[in-house]
């Protein structure tokens, strides 16, 4: 049943009810997953001992902030790790990602990313793009990488041969980013970060998390990894974090990484965290949930697409290690024609209508597509590409199961309008 207001055509309803009865047995694997995450997240919770008081705000220096450590503990335990560093004052998961970095580094040392090159805004912190101001490779810091095998999955054979005995740090992106290549589940990082610990048992395992919080029951400090970072406005914020962003791992590099962010001597003594507490709190409970229901939505918006013909990465009944959810649509009108239906199918500025942009960080133009109550949130309901083939669209986020799921068939019935699909 369809409020008639969104004009979905009838071909497309009824191959949507075609695709949900082929996916339900893996809707309902989802459900399994997102129950044990909630209870996990329930355990953090209650292990902290989360009360009213936790909420209340601090100002300046924000000595003696009770929900601040509190916050920091219900991630970490949810998290699977020793210690968490939580702030608002994170702006970005790349943000998060480069104090975790010059918090653990030092001239001299080498990073060694083992999935390839690293997501398009890093690489401008590791100096690879941009003037090097400020970057890794200006501080002396050196940067080696080992190339994905040609499936796009890890060559475990080519990473134990660049692994050197005193090697610091081996880094590990989870996510596809902008390419093609399948995101990397558990048991993939936990076999990363036991041939890194064989050959340098000193080194430090990093993981860029974003987009893989509580996609699976496990997270990579639960499996081998030392340290790990990622975004508020993804998975791990529940849709309602308005900013920020985490940090997670072994205690005592998570305490490297707080002098990183605000002083030697203070780190995560200090932080005055300005009333934002509560929606962290409330953001972290309700995050296992909200992942679980962009997960349903990017099985949906596989089985869906495919069946209309069009590749997608992952296919719907494949395992997923990330949100994420490609789509191969080969030409540019109708990665822009798609990106346009889910911003139509957006609750917040659904009457822009999106269009490709030189956006700083890229290599190409960039199409985005967000009318969310966050600003670039990702696990709300979004879509977007790099304008070059094969034009895929990256897919991601739904608030809830409902909304996502109509703002996708929005997005079919927007390519259909422009002589796109043929139904």
């Amino acid at each position: 049943m369809f409020y008639p207001q969104f004009k979905i055509d009838s071909k497309i309803q009824n191959a949507a009810a075609e695709v949900m009865k082929k996916i339900t047995p893996r809707l309902q694997e989802i459900d399994e997953i997102t129950e044990y995450n909630q209870q996990k997240m329930m355990a953090a919770f209650h292990e902290a001992g989360v009360s009213e008081s936790h909420f209340v705000s601090s100002t300046g220096y924000g000595y003696g902030d009770r929900g601040r450590d509190a916050l920091d503990m219900v991630y970490a335990k949810a998290l699977g790790a020793e210690d968490a560093l939580v702030r608002h004052n994170f702006v970005s998961g790349t943000h998060a990602l480069t104090v975790a970095l010059f918090g653990v580094l030092r001239p001299g040392d080498t990073m060694l990313s083992v999935t390839g090159i690293p997501y398009d805004t890093l690489r401008g912190v590791i100096g690879m793009t941009g003037d090097a101001n400020g970057s890794l490779k200006e501080f002396g810091i050196h940067y080696k990488e080992v190339q994905l095998k040609a499936d796009g999955t890890p060559d475990y054979q080519a990473i134990e041969q660049a692994i050197e005995p005193n090697q610091k740090m081996v880094y590990i992106q989870r996510s596809r980013g902008y390419s093609l290549r399948p995101s990397l589940l558990i048991e993939d990082i936990e076999k990363i970060a036991a041939i890194a610990k064989k050959k340098a048992p000193n080194c430090i395992v990093m993981v860029d998390n974003c987009y893989g919080e509580f996609v699976q029951t496990e997270e990579p400090t639960s499996r081998g990894a030392d340290l790990m970072a990622g975004s508020l406005i993804k998975n791990p914020g529940g849709g309602i974090a308005p900013t920020g962003g985490y940090i997670a791992g072994r205690k005592d590099l998570v305490e490297s990484c707080a002098y990183r962010l605000t002083t030697p001597g203070t780190g995560r003594e200090i932080g005055a965290t300005l009333g934002n507490n509560r929606e962290l709190f409330l953001g972290a409970f309700h995050a296992p949930h909200v992942t679980g229901e962009a997960l349903k939505t990017a099985v949906f918006t596989a089985g869906l697409m495919n069946h209309f013909g069009y590749d997608v990465t992952p296919a719907w009944n494949e395992p997923r290690a990330d949100i994420i959810q490609a789509v191969l649509l080969e030409k540019e009108e109708a990665l822009i024609a798609f990106c346009q239906g889910i911003q139509k199918g957006a609750p917040v500025d659904s009457f822009v209508v999106p269009e490709p942009w030189d956006m700083p960080g890229y290599d190409s133009q960039v199409i985005m597509a967000a009318g969310a109550f966050v600003q670039g949130s990702s696990i709300e309901l979004s879509a977007d590409g790099p304008m070059k083939p094969p034009y895929a669209v990256y897919f991601q986020g739904g608030l809830t199961w409902e909304h996502a799921k109509l703002g996708v068939l929005m997005s079919l019935q927007k390519m259909v309008d422009k002589g796109l699909v043929t139904l």
